[in-house]
């Protein structure tokens, strides 16, 4: 199923890959500020806009929402997700972490998602009931059940600590084996991809999180906010290997 999206999401992908490396750790980089204190840089204009005209052409019924240009996710249909650059604070200071992500939504549902981070030489993809994959080789959640086991990673600490799961947080950092700060796509697909277990997030946009929605789930994780419901454009993202999703659930709300 999707087989023609999916097939047309690696080829956005490869161009995007070509842009942004073309621009990665370049002294000339155009770097600029957005209203809300973000970076943005040539490449994820670039970006985005490659991607907006190569969808048009192909599904030209279908909608798209972008993080630079805008549009809407919500409502029947089939719209499409686009991040030019997850993480282009790393990307502007030339650490490898970033990613595109690239995600398909149809009647409100995220059937496809591929995050392609060239840098590293990672590339996640997935489609419903298609399973997940990395560099094309299937990828699976770990059975990790024991949180003393589990490695916990995160972003935005300080939002963590200073809000209400402040004390959920707190247990998460004592009781995990270890726990560490990647924040961005790259924690969740740890998980998904079975090197880590637990990762939280405070605050993502949609476009931030819609193509690992797929990845997780199809490598038999979960993906939810802090109270187990769906992800939700600007809310909070709780990604587990499944067996500890529960469990993290309780202590994020009770702190214990």
């Amino acid at each position: 199923m999707y087989a023609n999206e999916l097939a047309l999401a690696h080829e956005l992908a490869d161009a995007a890959d070509a842009i942004a490396m073309d621009l990665f750790a370049d002294d000339g980089l155009e770097i600029r500020h957005k209203a809300d204190r973000t970076l943005v840089t040539a490449a994820d204009m670039a970006i985005e806009r490659m991607v907006r005209g190569r969808l048009a052409a192909a599904f030209p019924a279908d909608r798209i929402m972008g993080e630079e240009e805008g549009g809407t996710f919500e409502g029947e249909g089939r719209v499409w997700i686009v991040d030019p650059i997850d993480g282009t604070a790393n990307y502007a200071r030339a650490i490898p972490i970033w990613a595109t992500l690239v995600a398909l939504q149809v009647d409100g549902e995220l059937v496809l998602g591929i995050a392609s981070a060239p840098a590293m030489g990672e590339r996640y993809a997935a489609t419903l009931g298609g399973g997940a994959t990395m560099n094309g080789r299937g990828i699976r959640v770990n059975d990790v059940a024991d949180l003393a086991e589990a490695q916990f990673l995160h972003s935005q600490l300080d939002t963590l600590l200073g809000g209400d799961q402040a004390a959920g947080t707190r247990t998460l950092l004592s009781t995990t084996v270890r726990e560490r700060g990647f924040g961005d796509f790259w924690g969740h697909v740890l998980v998904a991809r079975g090197a880590a277990e637990i990762c939280v997030e405070p605050r993502l946009a949609i476009w931030d999180v819609a193509a690992l929605v797929p990845i997780v789930r199809e490598a038999g994780g979960r993906i939810t906010d802090l109270s187990g419901a769906p992800v939700r454009h600007g809310g909070p993202v709780l990604t587990t290997n499944g067996a500890l999703h529960d469990e993290a659930l309780r202590i994020l709300a009770d702190g214990s």
